[in-house]
């Protein structure tokens, strides 16, 4: 059985589970869409993943990066000195986003260093400026012309909207991508996938928004510091091994006709485990047995910025990341008794024991 992690609902589990049952389950997005797969009890139900984490059996951590060859690309990259000569109209800053108050409560901070520092918010979260009118669709934020308008910024505010290890998207691709240095908050573990060590600006490096904006102004105003985080690209030399040899051994493409999508990728792999264990059988031997680990989705619990600890209260966290997270763990233990038991339930057991006291 092959499940996408969006669609997942408890209702839709075979049960009573045979021994020879699989479940392969496929779940590429923010934990924000099914948190209660991102939990031991119930990621470890499956047998076959896919899943942002490298640690997954198909790791889909670069989905947002056609290739290696898009990253050295110079074809969006402005001049600097047409960029400083751009900072008259333009802020140092730019910020787009329309999905507001995510888990990762990245407006917090958007919000705070603004105080700061002037950014651009061309999204509807803290929309200061606007798109022409033909690029403020959401599907144009893969068109020539956005790229243009981003390209024209020194740095480009990639804030994922869940913390998660290895959860990256095109926050972080894009900016590299146009020749825009990052100024990053999203995966702890981030500095394993850069193109160089020195490519992109750690948000978590500051202990407050207006250390980051103090850092930034620096940079806006010293050429040479500046460059120093796009020599990887003007040089076209990606240091970063571990990100090379994950793109040329990944067996999928990304809008690339040529390759098979992760989708197809990953059923092939499931199919071929099953046949192999049907042949193993035919000779007598064990099967395979193969099962998902905690590290193949997880999440920690959302957690309010830093310099908001002391007075975190009305905001989104609070008031529905945090409490729909607590909730998910009940979820997710109350669906492995039930699958445990190894019958069919309704939903109405389901909800009954995640409430139960």
């Amino acid at each position: 059985w092959f499940y996408l992690g969006t669609d997942f609902n408890v209702d839709s589990l075979p049960l009573p589970r045979k021994d020879y049952h699989d479940w392969a389950l496929f779940h590429e997005e923010s934990p924000k869409n099914n948190y209660k797969l991102f939990h031991e009890p119930t990621i470890t139900l499956f047998n076959h993943t896919a899943t942002f984490s490298r640690h997954s059996h198909l790791p889909l951590t670069t989905q947002y990066l056609e290739s290696i060859e898009v990253l050295k690309s110079l074809k969006y990259m402005i001049p600097l000195q047409i960029k400083n000569s751009l900072r008259k109209r333009l802020a140092p800053l730019v910020y787009v986003q329309s999905d507001c108050n995510p888990p990762s409560d990245r407006d917090s901070y958007v919000r705070e260093l603004m105080c700061h520092i002037e950014i651009d918010s061309y999204g509807e979260c803290l929309h200061n400026r606007d798109l022409p009118q033909q690029l403020r669709n959401p599907t144009a934020m893969d068109d020539g012309n956005f790229y243009k308008i981003l390209a024209q910024y020194k740095f480009i505010l990639a804030f994922e909207n869940a913390i998660c290890e290895d959860y990256i998207t095109e926050k972080l691709w894009r900016p590299l991508k146009l020749g825009v240095v990052p100024v990053y908050f999203g995966s702890p573990s981030i500095v394993d996938w850069l193109p160089s060590n020195r490519s992109a600006i750690l948000v978590s490096s500051f202990s407050h928004p207006r250390e980051l904006a103090r850092y930034i102004k620096m940079l806006d105003t010293n050429d040479q510091e500046y460059e120093s985080y796009l020599q990887w690209k003007m040089k076209g030399d990606i240091s970063n091994p571990r990100l090379l040899t994950t793109m040329k051994e990944r067996k999928w493409g990304v809008q690339d006709i040529t390759q098979d999508n992760y989708i197809d990728t990953f059923e092939c792999m499931v199919c071929n485990r099953v046949w192999e264990n049907i042949r193993r059988k035919e000779k007598g031997w064990l099967p395979q047995r193969w099962k998902a680990q905690v590290n193949h989705l997880r999440c920690p619990k959302p957690e309010a910025f830093w310099f908001l600890s002391s007075n975190p209260g009305g905001t989104s966290l609070q008031e529905m990341w945090i409490p729909s997270y607590e909730q998910s763990k009940k979820e997710a233990w109350a669906l492995r008794q039930l699958v445990e038991r190894n019958r069919n339930f309704t939903t109405e057991e389901f909800w009954m024991l995640v409430f139960k006291e």
